[in-house]
């Protein structure tokens, strides 16, 4: 794969190619680095019998990696935009790779504590510069590229339950240690990326910090004011996915008396949909304009989670498709609209986003833990359901693209 990307960044009539390659090996790692760690999410149930944990507890392990996922993205990013580090991805795969394999041989709850951290630690130092590089390699497309970028992780997160249903739940807690493989495997694919990005872009990126920066779209005191409703929406998406990625299983357990298996099919199928939805988002984004994307995929949501905790068996696995579907759409439309509101600081911007979603997605994950054990499960989905509403506040964003015409939106295609 190096010699590969290197010959062919070399031609510039092979540019677009390159640009694909490099998208498609950082969409793969992002696959594998999402699939090991959906596999924490997967085992809950197995976890929580094992250990005796409540739902309080089964929360925290989410808060631990999501925490730890979170809190150094944004130094992380803040770092490399100033001194890029081309093979601290294969570094932060090796964290990840040590959590899954600890994982597997826990013997105690805080020994899972602990592999929930190191796997964060690895997941906060993969996404800020990955993000870096999907820009990079963008082409002028960056809502496509952050979608290619962004669904190999999905699509991984979807994979991992499959995984774990066939693998792990039938064979027990070390069949974790198996994962391991894919964990190197991304290894040596980040490390071949990391070389394509020092030879082929360290150098431009550094004369880049040498000229006059570029001017932010809007004002400064405007740029704070986007921001700002951006982490507002990021916040309703997440703390809703998180009451679907971590306890969806347990609603569907409670609620329809599914199996496990049974359940873990019916998780893979949201996590599908939000891959899925994912890939649209980007490129819908680079024709109509991110912020009317931002508006439909959180707003547009809102009936669906409503009408949810309310219907059969049938209709939750439909419901929750196309919630899954229209709500991940956002995320790239967020993520390109944040770095173009604040140019020239794409590592720290991509950072502060996914540390703050994974951020959510752990404080999520304790709270709705903590409700569910008082409450229960299913008022958990019907407390959660009103939070798409939040969507509301894009209209608060500031336009900072044009709306593309019909004929630029054929042209670009």
């Amino acid at each position: 794969m190096t010699t590969g990307l290197a010959t062919s960044a070399t031609h510039a009539d092979d540019a677009g190619s390159t640009r694909y390659r490099v998208l498609g090996a950082i969409s793969f790692s992002h696959f594998l680095n999402d699939m090991v760690q959906s596999l924490i999410l997967a085992i809950y149930p197995m976890i929580k019998g094992e250990f005796g944990l409540s739902f309080a507890q089964i929360g925290l392990i989410t808060l631990t990696y999501q925490i730890t996922a979170s809190l150094l993205q944004p130094l992380v990013g803040l770092y490399t935009d100033r001194r890029p580090q081309p093979h601290s991805l294969a570094f932060g795969m090796g964290s990840t790779l040590c959590g899954i394999l600890l994982l597997s041989v826990a013997p105690s709850f805080g020994v899972v504590l602990l592999a929930a951290a190191l796997v964060g630690t690895g997941s906060s130092i993969f996404h800020p510069e990955s993000s870096r590089i999907a820009r990079l390699a963008s082409g002028g497309r960056p809502g496509l590229a952050q979608s290619i970028f962004q669904v190999g992780g999905n699509a991984g997160g979807a994979v991992g339950p499959l995984l774990a249903a066939a693998i792990v739940m039938p064979r027990g807690q070390r069949a974790l240690a198996w994962f391991a493989l894919a964990a190197l495997l991304a290894i040596g694919v980040l490390w071949q990326v990391g070389g394509w990005y020092r030879r082929q872009h360290l150098g431009a990126t550094r004369a880049m910090k040498k000229a006059p920066a570029a001017a932010a779209p809007v004002p400064p005191r405007k740029v704070a004011a986007a921001i700002g409703v951006l982490v507002v929406l990021v916040f309703s998406k997440y703390f809703y996915l998180t009451s679907l990625t971590s306890y969806y299983t347990f609603y569907l357990i409670t609620r329809f008396h599914l199996s496990v298996q049974a359940a873990q099919m019916h998780l893979f199928l949201f996590l599908f949909a939000v891959a899925a939805g994912t890939l649209i988002g980007g490129p819908i984004g680079d024709r109509i304009g991110r912020k009317r994307v931002i508006w439909l995929s959180i707003l547009g949501v809102a009936p669906f989670t409503l009408a949810l905790p309310f219907v059969g068996l049938m209709w939750t696995g439909l419901l929750t498709f196309v919630i899954g579907l229209i709500i991940a759409s956002a995320f790239p439309a967020i993520l390109v609209f944040a770095q173009e509101l604040m140019p020239g600081k794409v590592g720290a911007v991509s950072g502060m986003f996914f540390g703050f979603a994974f951020g959510m997605g752990g404080i999520g994950a304790a709270v709705l833990g903590a409700l569910a054990d008082s409450q229960g499960i299913v008022f958990v989905y019907q407390l959660c359901a009103y939070l798409p509403l939040l969507g509301v506040f894009a209209v608060l964003l500031p336009e900072i693209e044009p709306h593309p015409k019909p004929s630029d939106a054929r042209s670009s295609a």
